[in-house]
């Protein structure tokens, strides 16, 4: 048996009904990581392997002592590089934060250890998750599993790939404009981007705090519902924690579509999609109504504005969130510099990358005298209209469905030579986290290239039990698709 190939679900049972142990499952996970890293760089840090160990004997333990039985117990699982682990390395992907290593953990990472899931070690991403192809990281691009001269997407990128690689069954991504679902889409994996306010954000490292939130990327839509309920919770130390975000998401799991009503934006199919994409996500669309949805087309609107507010938005607190960054409290110092003032240039300057540092001037020169009315104000009061856009939309409609990205995964290096066309790869996304809105992002079949299409499902605010029913039916219709490489290497 392979271990690796199975969900993370999947295991837990296993380890549950004796048939593994932690250590057998946290070895397979191990071996695995071992083998793919050299092609694959989906990982950061990779914890220790005796540390690894040590806790899935302690976690064996509780198991057998029955103070743990939930489903992720024993179960290892990755985290992206942004959430804080307390001894473990936390970089963000950045030169700025290499040797940093905190002195405590994000919430839902300690909901998970709760959970007594093995955490393995910190994925590659876009560095401060700023990018959508995981190529901006300090520690190189990771490679897509389907293709690697493909892209994996971003900015958790690592995860996904890591995902997809079946070198951990689950991991934790986190999703500012897209970051969850598009890698998810690239890569043939599930992701969901949860409602604002659903999981803490202790602990995650900010790049825009009104629009970042931690979700779940899997091979499966339970998996992803069963680690959601794991890690959703009320949090006193997060000001935008939701009073009753906990949910039994779970109970969603059920292959039942009939009458629900499902609205499909006609301004998602005008141009700049691919021909492939259209065809999948509009076959998957076919798909619900024939087991009983009630699917219309419909003009959301606002779609246009969505890549300028979201840019001008994030961008400003990107800027404001990065000022913390200097090289006096903890990360990376210039070794060479003559005063104070100059020791904050040089260290910012050699610590950040160049797209963070873009990132950076386009959001101080939106919050600038003169600029700020002009651009900061008005895209606040354009997210404003899309919530009102997307809030009309849900008086009619259960769910929205649409793509995820206009194409697939692109080539390596493609987008990096124009920040602009990156930018507009997010068109379908980026409208989400402006509205606060939960989004799952589930594979629809690939394109005429054999690389994955990824179908989302949007849901009205903290109807997460909607979209994961939703695509839960649809799932029910097709098996999961290995990357092809994978069985190439007799994986």
């Amino acid at each position: 048996m392979d271990i690796m190939s199975l969900t993370a679900v999947e295991i837990g049972k296993k380890i549950k009904n004796k048939e593994i142990s932690v250590v057998e499952a946290a070895s397979a996970c191990i071996d695995r990581i071992e083998k793919l890293e050299p092609d694959y760089n989906c990982f950061v840090t990779v914890v220790d392997k005796e540390v690894i160990l040590e806790n899935a004997k302690k976690i064996q333990a509780d198991i057998d002592s029955g103070k743990l039985t939930g489903p992720l117990a024993g179960v290892p699982i990755a985290i992206k590089d942004n959430m804080c682990t307390e001894g473990i390395l936390t970089t963000c992907s950045s030169k700025i934060l290499s040797n940093f290593v905190p002195t405590y953990t994000a919430e839902a990472v300690l909901k998970l250890k709760e959970a007594g899931a093995v955490i393995v070690g910190k994925t590659n991403m876009d560095e401060f998750a700023m990018g959508s192809t995981t190529e901006t990281s300090y520690y190189g691009i990771t490679k897509n599993p389907w293709d690697i001269n493909k892209v994996p997407g971003g900015s958790s990128g690592g995860s996904a790939a890591a995902v997809a690689a079946e070198e951990v069954p689950a991991a934790l991504g986190s999703d500012t404009g897209g970051s969850i679902r598009q890698p998810a889409s690239f890569c043939g994996v599930t992701g969901i981007k949860p409602t604002y306010g659903r999981v803490s954000r202790y602990g995650l490292i900010a790049y825009g705090s009104s629009l970042d939130q931690i979700g779940p990327i899997a091979k499966d839509v339970t998996d992803c519902a069963t680690i959601l309920e794991t890690i959703c919770t009320h949090d006193d130390k997060d000001s935008t924690s939701y009073d009753k975000a906990a949910d039994k998401f779970t109970e969603a799991l059920v292959d039942d579509v009939k009458g629900m009503k499902i609205g499909i934006p006609r301004d998602y199919f005008a141009e700049g999609i691919d021909e492939d994409v259209k065809n999948g996500v509009l076959e998957a669309a076919k798909v619900l109504e024939e087991k009983g949805a009630i699917v219309e087309e419909f003009d959301l609107g606002m779609v246009e504005y969505a890549i300028p507010a979201y840019y001008i938005i994030a961008s400003a607190e990107a800027s404001s969130n990065l000022e913390r960054f200097d090289g006096v409290k903890y990360g990376y110092r210039t070794s060479d510099f003559t005063d104070l003032h100059n020791m904050y240039k040089k260290s910012r300057s050699e610590g950040f990358g160049p797209e963070v540092k873009r990132r950076i001037m386009l959001g101080s020169f939106v919050l600038s005298s003169g600029y700020y009315d002009a651009y900061y104000v008005k895209a606040l009061k354009t997210k404003a209209l899309i919530k009102q856009a997307f809030d009309k939309a849900f008086e009619k409609y259960d769910v929205i469905l649409g793509p995820v990205a206009p194409t697939t995964a692109l080539g390596v290096g493609e987008s990096l030579s124009d920040p602009l066309k990156m930018y507009l790869g997010d068109i379908y996304t980026v409208s989400v986290n402006l509205a606060g809105l939960p989004g799952i992002s589930i594979p629809c079949g690939l394109d005429k290239n054999g690389m994955p299409i990824g179908l989302q499902l949007l849901g009205q605010t903290f109807d997460e039990k909607s979209i994961i029913r939703a695509a839960y039916a649809y799932e029910c219709t097709r098996s999961y698709e290995r990357p092809k490489q994978l069985s190439e290497r007799g994986l």
